[in-house]
């Protein structure tokens, strides 16, 4: 009886592992066509397809709108766009704030591509630049670091050349991998096209992955983890309060906005389960009550409402951030 089975386990696998062998052998294989031009239909039902090219320039001839600040913002509520936005408000500089519909194609009108011949936001403009002419800057680290070193006093950027280290580190971090690796999984997950099953499936799993590994790297270090020195143990002070030396720093504000992307609303969809449950954020406990704790500055709040619908839409009456509003009480958002 015990050969008897024997047989049958044996025979089970090799019927097994040939049946496996034959679908390898008849699953398609990819081959790349001569030009990546005969792949552009392929891209066709994703929410921003009618706006991509692969030519950059300007689309439209459309002046950039300007205030009477020296400092012209020009940008939308988005993660990239929030990082700017809060620290503008942290500041407390004299700004002007302006909408660029990107699903209107808005960032290819020629003015914006003046200001960045990337066609991204944010974009924007300091009238009072270097030698009293006007810098235009694009990207938003290059943002966050030009309004940092003008305003040193303000302490967003340490003086202190090891924590000055410390905090670009961790500002490259965000925006050479955070940034655009969650962006990634938020394409696969919610603006691919529907039908595209297989490519999501793979595209949600290879950057979510990698999502879940970048919360952990931040969640590590809030738990206090690494001291900078070579080490990557626990450090005898314990957990960090904030990523960079105890101080609320450019890095806190670049790194969060993503954060709350995962964690709020920015990809949940119907019929699909919430990004923060599909990606297990409840793990990461550190990360969650960093977060928490910066969200509750009003100065964060607003930052992230910078470009939502309107400039500064707090200031309008009745807003729950307007100055009115919130001498009522704590802001309920």
């Amino acid at each position: 009886m015990n050969r008897l089975k024997h047989l049958s386990s044996s025979l089970f696998r090799s019927v097994t592992s040939a049946m496996a062998k034959a679908e390898t052998a008849a699953a398609p294989v990819w081959i790349p066509p001569p030009k990546i031009e005969d792949l552009y239909a392929a891209t066709t039902g994703n929410n921003f397809s009618s706006i991509n090219a692969p030519t950059a320039g300007a689309r439209k001839q459309q002046p950039l709108p300007k205030g009477s600040a020296d400092f012209q913002l020009y940008s939308l509520a988005t993660p990239n766009g929030w990082k700017v936005g809060i620290l503008l408000e942290e500041l407390g500089i004299d700004y002007d704030a302006h909408v660029i519909n990107i699903g209107k194609g808005e960032q290819f009108n020629s003015g914006f591509v003046g200001a960045n011949p990337n066609s991204k936001i944010p974009a924007a403009i300091d009238f009072a630049g270097p030698g009293g002419k006007p810098l235009a800057l694009m990207e938003g680290g290059a943002i966050l670091m030009h309004l940092c070193e003008k305003y040193p006093e303000k302490g967003f950027l340490p003086s202190d050349p090891r924590l000055r280290s410390q905090c670009l580190q961790w500002l490259f971090w965000q925006v050479g991998g955070q940034g655009p690796m969650t962006g990634n999984f938020g394409h696969f997950m919610v603006y691919a096209p529907a039908n595209q099953v297989d490519a999501r499936n793979y595209g949600v799993a290879r950057y979510g992955m990698e999502v879940q590994r970048l919360c952990d790297v931040l969640e590590r270090h809030l738990a206090g983890y690494g001291d900078f020195c070579g080490n990557d143990g626990l450090r005898p002070e314990g957990p960090r309060k904030f990523l960079v030396g105890e101080q609320y720093s450019v890095a806190d504000i670049a790194c969060l906005p993503w954060v709350l992307t995962i964690k709020g609303k920015g990809y949940d969809r119907p019929n699909q389960p919430r990004a923060q449950d599909f990606l297990g954020m409840d793990r990461y406990p550190n990360l969650n009550a960093w977060a928490d704790r910066l969200t509750q500055r009003i100065q964060v709040q607003r930052g992230m409402r910078v470009c939502s619908g309107a400039g500064k839409p707090w200031l309008e009456d009745g807003h729950p951030l307007n100055e009115k509003s919130l001498s009522k009480g704590p802001s309920k958002l």
